[in-house]
């Protein structure tokens, strides 16, 4: 837990005397962030591709003091921008020591922190909560309860001796325990509808209601909420006075190009620790990445779940896994994946895609196909093969190539001494300083890409490939 500065003031008196004014959540966010802006510094660096998109659009809410909803498919960092929100926060904020909901040591709103105030004035001890702890998250699900949200009467409390009608015996929800903070709220639709109603004067009146009690919390709290599109607008489960209450409405989306999803394969993935360098080329990156944007085109998927980011992320650590497993076993330099091994993102890539048919045992055909999609478009629009025509003539009747994701490095090799004809391509492919791992993996993706765009007949097995004419 953070520990606040030893000279911060411990009362009210001496809260007072330091000068600190009291200002609401949403004045608070806004002068942060137009001080960021001023500086050039970006609403938040932990999302990519937002750029010119959604984080314009987020930075106008805050800057109107709108409570926001996000729109979006699965996987488009939603949640991680709501998380970023809180470094716009001061970094320390006073309450009155012991309060549940924050209080304001100059504007107490509960009945505990005004009877304290009332009793030892300017010596009201004051505590410092850091803004990591002024965040509160609640993925909503229908069997989400009024008392988790708003609060209950507390039964200990009652058989302590209070009585039912005394605001001191109510326990409160999150939301009133994130007054003068952000309250995020994911998959709002699937709260129940009786449960929505109970957030209708959150987001307009900034006050709560617990069941037949007199108690008004004048909340101070900027609420911030995920939707799916498809829930939000077409299955009527979002009552439309909550609608109404949010001040803006932001649609999110996935990357939009290929560079921006490798960026974000690169930032997210957590690789394996390896005793050998692992190498990554340049057109892995790219197959892994377009995979994900060719299945958001697939009309055999269900696009309506959307593909998630995340699908790129898993695939990637995938591969090189599956890299590490081969290397460990032949004892190369280092750990180079390869397009053989990019057979082993079925396991990966099966739970994060839907598939719009009435049967999906074959599942792993449709992988395999939208595999070979995007190595084909990577090959196409990133490598011109001038020794195209060479490299097939030298595919004789005799002469077949064996790859596969568990044969070492040093038989690559052999292929390439056995038709020099490939060298030149392949060296271009990997670069001039590659290793034997990346003259390899460029070797395989270039005879893939020569099937691909049917120069090559392959004969395929798991991970095992075989290329030769197509002549026989």
């Amino acid at each position: 837990m953070t520990q606040a500065p030893e000279n911060l003031p411990t009362t009210i008196g001496a809260l007072r005397g330091s000068g600190w004014t009291s200002r609401s959540v949403r004045e608070e966010m806004r002068a942060n962030l137009e001080e960021r802006l001023a500086s050039g510094r970006p609403l938040t660096s932990a999302v990519l591709g937002y750029e010119d998109t959604v984080l314009p659009q987020l930075e106008t809410a805050l800057l109107a003091g709108h409570d926001v909803i996000l729109l979006g498919e699965r996987g488009q960092a939603k949640t991680r921008m709501i998380r970023g929100l809180v470094e716009l926060l001061d970094e320390w904020l006073p309450i009155v020591a012991g309060s549940d909901v924050r209080d304001d040591p100059f504007n107490p709103i509960s009945a505990y922190a005004q009877d304290l105030v009332a009793e030892k004035g300017d010596e009201t001890p004051v505590a410092w909560l850091h803004r990591s702890h002024r965040f509160a998250e609640k993925l909503a699900s229908p069997d989400t309860s009024m008392a988790d949200l708003i609060g209950e009467v507390d039964p200990i409390k009652v058989a302590g001796g209070l009585f039912l009608d005394d605001p001191k015996a109510l326990s409160y929800g999150l939301v009133p325990k994130s007054n003068r903070g952000i309250f995020a709220i994911n998959e709002l639709p699937d709260l129940a509808e009786r449960i929505q109603v109970g957030l209708l004067n959150v987001l307009e009146e900034r006050d709560v209601q617990i069941r037949g009690h007199l108690v008004r919390l004048d909340l101070d709290i900027l609420v911030v909420a995920t939707a799916n599109p498809e829930d939000y607008t077409n299955r009527g489960r979002l009552i439309t006075p909550l609608k109404d209450r949010f001040g803006s409405q932001i649609r999110t989306h996935y990357p939009q190009d290929i560079a921006t999803e490798i960026a974000i394969i690169q930032q997210e993935a957590h690789l394996p620790t390896s005793p050998v360098p692992i190498i990554v080329p340049w057109f892995i990156d790219d197959i892994v990445a377009r995979v994900s944007h060719v299945a958001r085109k697939s009309h055999v998927l269900n696009q309506r779940s959307g593909v998630s980011v995340r699908l790129s992320i898993a695939n990637y650590e995938t591969v090189v896994a599956n890299a590490l497993r081969r290397t460990l076993r032949t004892g190369d330099a280092s750990v180079v994946p390869r397009v053989s091994d990019l057979s082993a993102i079925v396991q990966s890539t099966q739970g994060k895609i839907e598939i719009d048919t009435m049967d999906d045992s074959d599942s792993d055909q449709i992988i395999a196909a939208l595999v070979a999609l995007a190595v084909r478009q990577a090959f196409t629009e990133n490598v011109l093969l001038e020794e195209a025509s060479a490299i097939v003539e030298s595919f004789t009747h005799e002469v077949v190539v064996h790859v596969g994701d568990d044969l070492p490095a040093q038989d690559y090799l052999d292929v390439l001494a056995h038709l020099p004809v490939l060298e030149p391509p392949v060296r271009r492919v990997a670069g001039p300083t590659a290793t034997d791992g990346e003259m390899a993996a460029a070797l395989e993706f270039i005879l893939e890409g020569l099937h691909l765009t049917k120069r090559l007949a392959k004969d395929a097995s798991g991970g095992r490939a075989l290329y030769r004419t197509r002549n026989r």
